[in-house]
């Protein structure tokens, strides 16, 4: 399986006006760095809740098999095509009528073939993410990047830092999708 996501949105100037109010910071001169230090509290936020923060689209190779296929990135908001992947490379779109898909309660992405009717590998475009926009992160993942990006910045300097703050797994955990083998 291979997993292909969007790039990261640009991250907002209010969100690092609120690194900089967090750290006491009254200077521009760092505002380059804190962007670098909330990107990677945002990406160590997104691997610790197991969630997408900001809506991605998300493109994902699968096997062909003709049973119930989860995706891998949460929580997903639309599926869209379906192709067929061939080793060369190209792709041809998978009729609608020779697959399902569904969305369910918990925002689980699944897809399943009806035959494999000779297709190679499977390839998914979806769109996953919590939120559209930063405004729209809940307050406690924001919150936590904001403490975690001043925590990377802080202790930017240190090689015996370990990971991330209490405070910060306290205000991520609620977040947190278990997955239970």
């Amino acid at each position: 399986m291979t997993v292909s996501i969007d790039v990261l949105p640009d991250i907002p100037p209010d969100l690092i006006a609120d690194v900089k109010d967090f750290l006491r910071l009254v200077h521009d001169q760092d505002d380059a760095t804190l962007s670098d230090m909330l990107r990677s509290a945002v990406l160590l936020c997104e691997n610790f809740t197991r969630q997408l923060l900001i809506a991605r689209t998300v493109t994902e190779i699968l096997p062909v098999r003709n049973i119930w296929q989860r995706l891998s990135q949460l929580p997903v908001q639309v599926i869209g095509a379906a192709e067929d992947l061939a080793s060369d490379g190209t792709a041809t779109e998978v009729p609608v009528e020779d697959y399902a898909v569904d969305i369910d309660s918990e925002a689980y992405g699944w897809i399943r073939l009806h035959a494999d009717a000779g297709l190679s590998r499977l390839r998914v475009t979806y769109v996953a993410g919590l939120a559209e926009e930063w405004a729209d992160v809940p307050s406690s993942l924001r919150q936590g990047i904001v403490r975690m990006a001043g925590h990377l910045y802080a202790n930017r300097d240190d090689p015996e830092m370990e990971g991330p703050p209490h405070a910060v797994t306290a205000l991520w955990q609620p977040h947190r999708r278990i997955r239970i083998c």
